[in-house]
C-alpha cells in the first residue's frame, strides 16, 4: 500500500463549518486530490487529557464545542464511522507506551469542521488522538514519530489545530487585518517547516515575544508539530492555504508526501 500523505489544516472560527470562502475551498480541493485513504486519525487541538488517548466508539457523535453561533452550526450532522475496526494498529505503534482508549468520547469541531468540507459523505472511519497536557513539546514531537507506520496501512493523519492562536486578541472581523507579530511569527513557521528544521519549532517559546504572543496556551499548535514531525527527509511538503482570520488566526494549511493516486 503507498503511504498516505500527512496534513496540518488551520481550523479558526467554528463559522467556517458553513462559509464558502478561500480557505474552505481549499478543503475541498484537499478532499478531491488526495488519495482515499482506510481511515483518518486526527489529532485534536480540543482534546486535552491526562495520558494519550484514542476514541473507540463504533459510531461516535459529533461534539459541538462551541456556543453563541448560529443554530445552523448546531443542526449539522458528520455521521461518519468510528475507527473500532483499526483500533488496534493504532494503538500497536505504541508498543511499550500508554495508550488508552475513550469508548464514550465523540469528535470534537477539530476534526469534523474541516472533514465536512473535505470527505461531505461521512463514510471514512474517523479516530482522534488527544493531547497529553503533561508532555513537553518535545515529548509530543517523538508521540508524533512512533505514528509513522500508520502511514503505510492507509491511515489519513491530521493534525487540526492553528499555528497562531490567540483568542484574547480576536477581532470578531474574520477580514480584519492581521497582526505583525502574528504575520512575522507564522513566516518563521513557514521558513522552518521548508527548511526542515524542526527544533525551533518544537522550542517555539526561545523565538521570543512572537512567538509568546502567537502561542499563549499550546493546545492548537501542538498539532502542527505532529505533523511535521512525521515528514521523512525526501518528502515534499506543500502549502494548500495560507492566510490570516479575525486578525490573530493563522490558517496556514500544509500537506507533507505524495498526494497522487499513482
Amino acid at each position: 500500500m503507498k503511504k498516505a500523505p500527512v496534513l496540518f489544516l488551520g481550523h479558526g472560527s467554528p463559522m467556517n463549518i458553513i462559509l464558502e470562502n478561500e480557505y474552505t475551498n481549499s478543503l475541498v480541493r484537499l478532499g478531491k486530490i488526495l488519495p482515499r485513504p482506510r481511515a483518518i486519525l486526527v489529532v485534536s487541538a480540543h482534546w486535552l487529557t491526562k495520558g494519550t488517548f484514542i476514541t473507540a466508539r463504533e459510531i461516535p457523535e459529533i461534539i459541538y464545542d462551541f456556543y453563541g453561533f448560529p443554530q445552523e452550526l448546531y443542526d449539522i450532522r458528520y455521521p461518519c464511522p468510528g475507527g473500532k475496526e483499526q483500533i488496534e494498529e493504532v494503538s500497536s505503534v505504541f508498543k511499550n507506551a500508554s495508550i488508552g482508549y475513550d469508548n464514550q468520547r465523540g469528535l470534537d469541531h477539530a476534526a469534523w469542521s474541516v472533514l465536512k468540507h473535505m470527505y461531505p459523505d461521512a463514510d471514512i472511519p474517523v479516530m482522534e488522538l488527544s493531547l497529553d497536557v503533561q508532555k513537553t513539546p518535545q515529548e509530543h514531537y517523538e508521540i508524533a514519530r512512533k505514528l509513522a507506520p500508520l502511514r503505510e496501512q492507509g491511515f489519513l493523519i491530521i493534525g487540526s489545530g492553528n499555528i497562531v492562536h490567540n483568542l484574547r486578541l480576536v477581532d470578531w472581523d474574520m477580514e480584519a487585518a492581521p497582526f505583525e507579530w502574528a504575520v512575522t511569527f507564522d513566516a518563521t513557521v513557514k521558513q522552518c517547516l521548508l527548511e526542515q528544521n524542526h527544533q525551533p519549532l518544537v522550542e517555539y517559546e526561545k523565538i521570543g515575544k512572537d512567538a509568546m504572543l502567537s502561542i499563549p496556551t499550546n493546545e492548537h499548535y501542538l498539532p502542527m508539530l505532529y505533523a511535521a514531525a512525521l515528514q521523512d527527509h525526501d518528502e515534499v511538503l506543500h502549502f494548500s492555504y495560507e492566510g490570516f482570520q479575525n486578525a490573530s488566526m493563522s490558517m496556514r494549511c500544509f500537506s507533507i508526501g505524495d498526494l497522487s493516486d499513482d
